[in-house]
């Protein structure tokens, strides 16, 4: 399949699934790899053929949406975001749940992809905080539509690259070295739950203090369903909570509910009523 005409469909068939193309943009040959494959598949000769087939079997449309989505992941993906995290909100954050009488900082990471995310917030928890805030305790939802990626991330290997612009120390304190990959060790695991959920078909059930919603919502999904998810996730997000997009997101231009925390970082802070 050629490029133009992958682009073309996408163009076309993007917005039905109520996804923008530009967020597709620069990853698009990850997903036409894998549309290819579909028709392929299907035996099908090409996109235009696939149109066809959309439009008298629908539910194809679940499948369209599943190969459309895209995963780039890695520990510490956008280093300052962590630091800042570490250095000014995680403490705030932390104060937080002191002052109110809770014993524990709940997180949740939406997309959460392999689990290098929420993974991450784990390692600087155990690293450089907990010995700081001993009598609080951290607890991490991570959730994925892919339940592939849910299996990936609870058996929690990787490769060098993906672990690679961590603090070269950390490497050998949190990962045990198996043949070509690298498996964090359960004291770093033990924070985090994953549960296998797409964002567009509810949000937990459960208040939090950080959300971090990156490269997803902000990114993927239209303006009308950038909103609509924005409300639910502000919504079990607690007064004065933080919420932090992918470095190139923003929140949509008419949102009222959050401050700036880090304009440069894309992280917000919730209105406290």
């Amino acid at each position: 399949m050629k490029d133009t005409e992958c682009v073309h469909f996408l163009q076309w068939s993007l917005p039905q699934m109520h996804m923008r193309w530009p967020g597709f943009r620069r990853v698009h040959k990850q997903v036409c790899k894998r549309l290819d494959q579909r028709l392929k598949q299907l035996r099908l000769a090409d996109v235009n053929v696939y149109r066809e087939y959309l439009k008298v079997h629908p539910n194809e449309w679940i499948m369209l949406d599943k190969v459309s989505r895209v995963t780039i992941s890695r520990f510490y993906r956008e280093k300052a975001v962590f630091q800042f995290l570490e250095q000014q909100v995680l403490p705030v954050l932390i104060q937080q749940v002191i002052e109110r009488g809770d014993k524990s900082l709940k997180v949740w990471s939406v997309g959460s992809a392999s689990g290098e995310e929420p993974y991450t917030v784990s390692l600087i928890w155990e690293l450089q905080l907990r010995t700081k805030f001993p009598d609080t305790e951290l607890t991490i939802l991570a959730t994925d539509a892919d339940p592939v990626l849910i299996q990936r991330s609870q058996q929690a290997c990787y490769p060098y690259s993906s672990i690679k612009n961590l603090p070269e120390a950390w490497h050998e304190i949190a990962f045990d070295e198996l043949e070509e990959n690298y498996c964090l060790k359960p004291e770093f695991r033990s924070a985090v739950q994953f549960f296998q959920q797409d964002v567009r078909g509810g949000v937990p059930g459960e208040c939090f203090d950080l959300i971090l919603c990156r490269n997803l919502v902000f990114t993927y999904f239209d303006q009308a369903l950038q909103c609509k998810m924005l409300n639910e996730i502000s919504g079990v997000l607690r007064p004065n909570g933080a919420l932090v997009l992918g470095i190139h997101e923003k929140l949509p231009a008419n949102d009222k509910a959050f401050t700036v925390w880090s304009e440069k970082l894309r992280i917000y802070q919730k209105h406290e009523s």
